[in-house]
């Protein structure tokens, strides 16, 4: 079973990264603790948090929820304790936008054309779009650094 995230709002920026790595992830700002919890339970998603008052509450105390309390001040840190902790895949990279969690799918080229800049155009061959923003995205230098920082996140992790 592949998880899902619901992530506290102490821990925003993982919702990127989890979400860059293929996971469905939820991130709520502002968002009460009980909330949390709620959509956790009704969704089945695993809560990281950085509040100890989330992982007292009942359902979590109670494991009808389960919640990763994170450690580490930096996101990187996080991000690496995260992926061992919960022995996370790295396999399906970039298929969620990550801007609003939906599931990316492949487009023709010319559906991209007026929605990306014309030098992008041409110079990339695939493009993929999120299926509910209609943003486009294409395999350009960010992802190639995005995946450079995946790895090595990885390898500390390791």
């Amino acid at each position: 079973m592949i998880p899902k995230f619901i992530v506290d709002n102490n821990v925003g920026k993982l919702a990127v990264w989890l979400r860059a790595l293929g996971y469905d992830t939820l991130f709520i700002n502002p968002i009460d603790d009980s909330d949390l919890v709620k959509i956790a339970e009704e969704e089945n998603r695993i809560i990281l948090t950085k509040d100890t008052g989330v992982v007292k509450r009942r359902p979590v105390a109670m494991r009808q929820v389960q919640a990763l309390f994170v450690r580490g001040q930096d996101w990187r840190q996080q991000l690496a304790q995260v992926m061992k902790d919960l022995r996370l895949k790295t396999d399906r990279c970039f298929t969620r936008c990550l801007a609003c969690n939906s599931l990316l799918v492949a487009c023709d080229k010319e559906e991209a054309r007026g929605h990306v800049p014309d030098k992008i155009f041409r110079l990339y061959p695939t493009f993929v779009k999120c299926a509910s923003c209609a943003r486009y995205f294409w395999e350009g230098s960010h992802w190639e650094r995005m995946r450079g920082v995946l790895a090595a996140i990885k390898e500390q992790g390791s």
